[in-house]
């Protein structure tokens, strides 16, 4: 384990001043180009989701980022993938829930009948920073009557606090800056 979460750190880059000055910014396309990176990524999600909810029907994908993550371990765990999108990319109705951004405001929508009312859901994304998009999308699967086991991250900025957004919710990171 020690040995895949270094590979995957070292695949991590920073970018000072993007999308806006006074962001640091941090990039995973390099583990997305490693194929062991990508792949010890994958693996360590899966042990956590296998050994801690074994009952899960659903990986949820935040956009767009959880997409590259979220349908490899749906696959592996042999669950489904839904997404949850910027408002305005989904056809069909949907539901949404405006949130704000450490440098800006968004909106996130995913389509009414995409999650069940009793399915047991899991969240996956890249980063968790201020919590924002992760507490939008905790809301919109709350409304959908589903029951959200916890949301993943490959990195948590933990100086930013956004796990207390999500207040009870479980979340899972591979990487802690």
């Amino acid at each position: 384990m020690a040995e895949k979460l270094d590979l995957i750190s070292k695949c991590v880059r920073t970018f000072q001043d993007f999308p806006t000055k006074g962001i640091l910014f941090y990039d995973i396309c390099p583990i997305l180009k490693d194929p062991k990176a990508l792949a010890a990524v994958t693996d360590l999600f899966e042990e956590h989701v296998r050994h801690t909810y074994p009952q899960v029907d659903l990986i949820v994908g935040l956009d767009a980022r959880g997409f590259l993550f979220g349908p490899l371990l749906a696959q592996r765990l042999g669950v489904g993938f839904v997404p949850i999108r910027k408002k305005g990319k989904l056809p069909g109705l949907t539901s949404s829930v405006a949130y704000g951004l450490e440098y800006g405001k968004a909106e996130a929508e995913m389509q009414e009948d995409a999650v069940s009312a009793g399915q047991k859901v899991l969240i996956i994304d890249d980063l968790l920073a201020t919590g924002g998009t992760l507490h939008a999308a905790c809301e919109l699967i709350k409304h959908q009557k589903a029951e959200l086991l916890g949301c993943l991250v490959v990195i948590e900025l933990k100086f930013l606090n956004g796990s207390e957004k999500l207040q009870s919710t479980p979340v899972f990171s591979l990487i802690q800056y």
